[in-house]
């Protein structure tokens, strides 16, 4: 094999194929002394998603068993030695290495294998860097970058590249590898910090502002690829990016939905999680990953069609409890058995029983094709309803702008035309409560809790 040509760079992600598209080899590492918590098979499933993510097709793969960890090349040198073999004959334009490396690990298998190599950090800010869209979202990822970079300085971006918006890492003919140094990487980050400061205090003071409207948050959790963003755009139309890729969202988008109740809320669809995500990453979306702590309910998206599902839930119960959220306890959480239209009969049959006597909330759907929309919307309604009071008001017949009024911002359970008035139940929150008595100068003549689960009336 000849000396490997570097990956090119598209001016905005960073990396993408040309005409000839660009292929990866793929090495699992697999320690012996640890039992596995996933299928082999799965695990290399998940990183073939990952490189497919940007564009690359994956030629070959292979598992390599390491009874303890090579301090220079992290695999042992005579596995390195197949590999070699595999590499020259297959002449991938990079190999991915499924585990973290260090930069001395990093370097000595390029020098070995005579061919570009990256880790699954690398990977993953690869997909990142391609994937964010919004201001905040490059910042996260450029801020991880350099923090992964910081330790290495082996692979840094040129200026040029930085001008472009790209996030890459894989090199490319003809660039101008300019290395910065510490004390730039140091300024970089401290700059990016403070911006990111900016860009979270408008978003905080967007938060307040919707908790003064307000419209109860419903927030998508779940594994990357669970189908987050497909539920996302069948329930509210959007048009989010959705992919059958890892990381198809990665900016949180936000879109208003009204419940079947007639309550208005606001959807948010997240980051996917995903096992062992790098700690750069983990710190850098934080901020963004802590607003699923404000939500009024956490819809929990699970890919019931694969295998290793159960695995991916408690992925994503991990991670929920880095932030706070305890699972087993929170009460604002539904779970969502996704991809039901991917399930043989007896599997769906099963499934059905268990989400009958699950402990927690749980809703079988195909985002795909809409089946179990009605009765999810059914059980968001019902959570949002909680801490909400009814009221009984008795309106007078000609104040139709009041009755509209309670149509629109609460729910309204039962309407009495009677001789001299109309009598009116209604489910209000305190703060629209508030509103609607300061607007039109009633107030309520009886005040209960006992209509929480009853319907709205036309």
């Amino acid at each position: 094999m000849s000396k490997h040509t570097p990956l090119k760079r598209s001016g905005k992600t960073g990396y993408a194929a040309q005409d000839k598209q660009e292929t990866a080899y793929i090495v699992q590492p697999v320690k012996t002394s640890q039992p596995l918590t996933r299928n082999i098979e799965d695990i290399l499933e998940e990183a073939e998603g990952l490189a497919r993510a940007i564009s690359l097709r994956v030629t070959g793969s292979r598992v390599a068993r390491i009874q303890r960890i090579n301090p220079a090349l992290f695999l042992g040198k005579g596995t390195v030695e197949e590999i070699v073999q595999e590499v020259n004959e297959l002449d991938p334009s990079v190999v991915i290495v499924n585990q973290n490396l260090s930069p001395v690990q990093q370097r000595n298998l390029e020098n070995a294998l005579q061919a570009k190599v990256i880790d699954r950090t690398g990977l993953i800010l690869e997909i990142f860097g391609e994937r964010a869209q919004t201001k905040e979202g490059r910042l996260q990822v450029e801020l991880a970058a350099l923090e992964y970079q910081r330790s290495r300085l082996v692979r840094s971006w040129t200026h040029l590249e930085r001008q472009r918006g790209g996030a890459g890492f894989m090199g490319g003919p003809g660039e101008r590898q300019i290395e910065l140094d510490r004390r730039q990487l140091a300024e970089r980050i401290t700059r990016l910090k403070l911006d990111l400061l900016d860009v979270r205090r408008t978003r905080e003071l967007g938060r307040k502002s919707r908790e003064r409207v307000p419209y109860p948050v419903v927030s998508l959790v779940g594994y990357t690829n669970a189908g987050k963003s497909t539920l996302f755009n069948k329930l509210t139309g959007a048009g989010v990016f959705a992919e059958d890729l890892p990381f198809a969202t990665l900016d949180p988008t936000m879109r208003q939905l009204k419940l079947p109740n007639r309550q208005e809320v606001i959807l948010s669809d997240t980051v996917g999680f995903i096992a062992d995500l790098p700690t750069h990453l983990v710190e850098a979306f934080r901020a963004t990953l802590e607003q699923v702590t404000y939500a009024d309910v956490i819809l929990h998206v699970i890919d019931i069609s694969r295998a290793d599902y159960r695995q991916q839930k408690e992925d994503v119960i991990a991670i929920l409890g880095d932030l706070g959220i305890d699972y087993e306890t929170d009460g604002r959480i539904i779970e969502i058995y996704n991809k039901i239209d991917l399930l043989p009969a007896e599997a769906l049959g099963d499934l059905k029983r268990f989400c009958n006597f699950s402990s927690k909330k749980a809703v079988m759907f195909s985002a795909l094709k809409g089946e179990g929309a009605d009765n999810l919307l059914k059980q968001i309604s019902e959570q949002t309803g909680r801490g909400r009071d009814t009221y009984t008001y008795r309106l007078r017949p000609e104040d139709g702008k009041a009755l509209a009024w309670l149509y629109e911002y609460g729910e309204v359970l039962e309407k009495k035309v009677l001789k001299k008035d109309m009598k009116i139940e209604v489910r209000l929150s305190e703060a629209d409560r508030n509103k609607f008595n300061a607007v039109f100068k009633y107030k309520p003549e009886v005040k209960s809790k006992k209509a929480a689960g009853r319907a709205p009336v036309d």
